[in-house]
């Protein structure tokens, strides 16, 4: 009988980083590799090894708007790092693996569905295509994406906040402390959405003890009601107590008893920037939760039980927290909200975007088409400035899994009526219900498909 298999890929990209001092970088999984093969982790029949294969620009296309195109926003190891996830999904999907981790660099999570440049290391939101390929090319109807990483998953939370069929939920340390500065409670998700994004914001210094607590009252009731086809989790660890960027006090036991409950399909690494001191614990904690082996002897060399206690007043602020989320997740199918207007038709919402990474500034104006058919198509204006004189506009236009033929029908209107226009540099259609892909550069008057 085949026992339970994990399958591992491991890609540090030795040829892509922001800096060679930064600390996103290769050595991030270097030393997870080492203690996975000292310890003799990649030999046991729990465990398979894969190689990934490249995400193709048709793929990042039909979930992200790279302005002006795929090429100019990727390397190729943003392809293998999103192909890794592709790859391991396929695995599952076909059921020749029972679950998977993927260690990649670049990370993902801070890449939304328009990109101008790098915010927060990323470019590319690894689990966002990985997630549209599984629908596009599989058919999975229902997805969870749990990020469990120090920052707030920004990004893939501004890709499905109109999609009802994904839940994100993200817990992170407290956007007023930390980088992205977002991630609040009233977050909740788009009008036709509402609470399927649900964010857990933590304050620093938070414990194993909380962490558990908020997983067991409320991430697991709430998925167990959305009841998924497939759960991601996009796993940063840099929650860990070492962590130099962030100031949780999760440790790798902690992490493990975390994924032992949620029990991923997939894990995709994000961030964790304690190179040596927590990485190749948590990591190998995550490992071996996932294949259902004995974690327990999985400590950090500083750690001792009791080291990190909760105080009662922020075990009573998390009870209120939980409380608090669980009422809007039950009044999901009755709350039409969003912190925006509708006007003519059309839910509206102004945002403003910083690349810290590029230092890149960018003003959205967002409408979704409200539809009583489907969930409407989206249209983004998104105008930006790179600091330096340059600027530029672009209109997006994407149609959703499942849309009506009225919609599809408007948002090609738009796009056709777009080119005439002076207005925008580039135009683009995505048409997820088709798979059905375009960009127009309107000074050079030319067209692609990717």
């Amino acid at each position: 009988m085949r026992c339970k298999q994990t399958g591992l890929i491991f890609f540090p990209a030795f040829d892509w980083a922001i800096s060679p001092t930064h600390p996103e970088r290769e050595e991030r999984l270097l030393y997870t590799r080492d203690q996975i093969f000292e310890e003799g982790i990649i030999d046991l029949p729990q465990i398979a090894e894969f190689t990934p294969q490249l995400a193709s620009i048709h793929d990042i296309a039909r979930t992200h708007f790279c302005v002006p195109q795929v090429e100019s926003q990727t390397t190729e190891a943003h392809l293998i790092a999103a192909g890794a996830a592709i790859t391991l999904a396929d695995q599952i999907v076909a059921g020749l693996i029972d679950n998977g981790f993927a260690l990649v660099r670049p990370p993902g999570h801070h890449a939304m569905r328009v990109v101008h440049g790098n915010r927060g290391f990323c470019n590319i939101n690894n689990e966002a295509v990985m997630v549209e390929y599984l629908r596009s090319r599989h058919g999975l109807k229902r997805v969870a994406i749990i990020d469990t990483d120090v920052h707030h998953g920004d990004g893939t939370q501004d890709i499905f906040w109109h999609d009802p069929d994904v839940l994100f939920i993200s817990f992170h340390q407290d956007g007023r402390t930390l980088y992205p500065g977002t991630g609040f409670i009233y977050e909740l998700g788009g009008p036709c959405a509402y609470a399927r994004t649900i964010n857990i914001p933590l304050p620093p210094g938070t414990t194993d003890d909380s962490l558990l607590y908020i997983v067991d009252n409320l991430i697991l009731p709430v998925l167990e009601e959305f009841r998924p086809d497939f759960i991601v989790n996009s796993a940063g660890q840099d929650n860990h107590y070492t962590d130099p960027l962030g100031s949780m006090r999760i440790t790798a036991q902690g992490y493990a008893r975390l994924t032992e409950k949620l029990r991923p399909d997939l894990a995709v690494l994000e961030g964790g920037y304690a190179i040596e001191t927590a990485l190749p614990y948590v990591n190998m904690a995550i490992i071996l939760a996932l294949a259902g082996l004995d974690y327990s002897n999985v400590r950090e060399p500083d750690f001792w039980p009791g080291r990190f206690k909760e105080t009662s007043q922020r075990t009573e602020q998390l009870k209120r927290l939980v409380d608090g989320l669980l009422k809007h997740w039950k009044n999901r199918d009755t709350t039409l909200t969003g912190r925006g207007k509708t006007v003519n038709g059309y839910y509206e919402r102004e945002k403003l975007i910083f690349y810290d990474t590029d230092y890149i500034e960018e003003h959205q104006t967002e409408k979704l088409r409200i539809c009583s058919n489907c969930t409407g198509y989206l249209s983004i204006e998104s105008e930006v400035s790179h600091g330096f004189g340059q600027a530029g506009k672009v209109l997006c236009l994407s149609v959703p899994f499942g849309a009506c033929s009225k919609c599809r029908n408007e948002a090609a209107d738009l796009y056709t009526g777009a080119k005439k226009s002076v207005v925008y540099n580039y135009i683009y259609l995505q048409d997820k219900s088709s798979d059905y892909l375009l960009g127009y550069d309107t000074k050079a008057g030319k067209e692609w498909r990717p």
